[in-house]
């Protein structure tokens, strides 16, 4: 098995600045970051690696909510890291990712925002089920890939941003 990334925490400064983008709200949010858990794998033969609530999370059918989770990655070039709603979220509520699949790529852990990892999630049931999610709860999976480039790329642009940055 490869050894190709290392999660880490943001700073505090960071984490502040992206739980007030995602939740709009300073309360308890250093409390949040004392509890930052970082992702890991439940069984030896996990593929996906999980993230956590950091508080509670509740969405009625059609609601959508940005988590900050004051989490970065630092991988190795030639690698990515790919997020997916836990399996059994996406089965019983048709939980999806905002984006479909989340692309954590190598160079974002080096943009202005520490490469904190946000993740948006909506509850698409069509059964007008509610999503409950607990403080603490795994939510979320990554998992890495090893990616190629054509033979002729020549692309030498750097990132300095976050979602959509590199088509600015």
């Amino acid at each position: 098995m490869k050894r190709i990334a290392k999660f880490e925490k943001v700073s505090r400064e960071q984490f502040v600045f992206g739980w007030m983008d995602a939740f709009d709200t300073g309360i308890g949010v250093y409390d949040a970051y004392d509890k930052v858990k970082l992702p890991k794998r439940a069984t030896s033969g996990s593929a996906g690696y999980d993230f956590y609530a950091l508080r509670d999370i509740e969405l009625a059918p059609g609601e959508s909510a940005k988590i900050a989770t004051g989490v970065r990655v630092q991988i190795d070039e030639g690698w990515v890291l790919k997020l997916y709603p836990r399996s059994g979220l996406g089965f019983k509520y048709r939980l999806q990712l905002a984006n479909t699949v989340g692309i954590i790529d190598s160079d974002y852990y080096y943009s202005d925002n520490e490469g904190h990892i946000f993740i948006k999630i909506t509850n698409d049931s069509k059964d007008g089920k509610k999503v409950y999610i607990r403080e603490g709860e795994a939510f979320a999976q990554g998992i890495f890939s090893e990616y190629g480039i054509t033979v002729d790329d020549d692309v030498t642009d750097v990132r300095n941003g976050g979602f959509g940055s590199t088509t600015k």
